[in-house]
């Protein structure tokens, strides 16, 4: 199948190191904690397929309770950089079906997997659940995410401004890097869109190369779309303890 889905995956290609190195950490998880862990998939780059081959390796563990199976870690095996998130089955399903500041970064793992090991069809409903909140959510919840990102946007782009005036041009360079991403994510909140990484992201809403005054005026237009929306983002003191 795909990488739209999440069945087992048949079709691999072996000649990947990384699906090598994949099946070899799953199979030793299986071995270990046979009684803990629930399903493995791969997601990201890999899952994806179509990165030429130099992602990463993102590798989920998923177990039938908290604290089960290995520790997530992030090694290099073989060459091949691994990032293992290990996680129970209840908790993972709850961050699936929420609506944060974050979604539009972590919405493609909850849809994107293949199968190294899913006898249950565990990561079919991971992606089922998944994507029955996105139809139940609200325009409002998205948003609440929205405005959050926006002050973290916000609050990265006057930092970076403060480190340029400061000539910290390398700090500056680097919180611009987070107002970017942060605008991004607003972008992708306000129109329901994820995507597949932090690079993805910024490319995708042609913040990639925005300088400061770009990522200001994006900025500032979606402060406006906000307030359209029914709650500006400047408030009182009251609106602040209020939530």
């Amino acid at each position: 199948m795909d990488a739209s889905g999440a069945e087992l995956d048949t079709d691999r290609h072996l000649d990947d190191p990384r699906w090598r190195v994949a099946e070899r950490v799953s199979d030793a998880a299986l071995r270990r904690f046979p009684a803990d862990v629930l399903a493995v998939a791969v997601h990201g780059p890999l899952a994806h397929g179509d990165d030429g081959g130099n992602g990463e390796v993102g590798l989920l563990v998923v177990t039938y309770r908290p604290g089960g199976g290995p520790s997530p870690a992030t090694r290099r095996v073989d060459g091949v950089l691994v990032d293992l998130t290990v996680a129970g089955a209840d908790d993972y399903l709850r961050q699936a079906t929420a609506i944060t500041a974050l979604w539009p970064l972590t919405a493609d793992r909850y849809v994107t997997t293949r199968a190294l090991h899913d006898p249950t069809g565990w990561l079919r409903t991971l992606r089922d659940e998944h994507l029955a909140r996105l139809a139940r959510a609200r325009p409002a919840e998205f948003t609440a995410a929205a405005r959050q990102a926006w002050y973290r946007g916000s609050a990265a782009h006057a930092r970076a401004l403060r480190l340029a005036e400061w000539y910290e041009t390398d700090q500056a360079l680097l919180m611009l890097g987070e107002a970017r991403l942060a605008a991004a994510t607003v972008q992708g909140l306000l129109s329901r869109t994820y995507f597949r990484d932090p690079g993805d992201a910024v490319r995708r809403t042609g913040l990639a190369g925005a300088d400061m005054t770009e990522v200001g005026t994006v900025l500032a237009r979606q402060a406006e779309e906000l307030t359209a929306r029914g709650r500006p983002v400047d408030g009182t003191v009251d609106d602040l303890l209020a939530g």
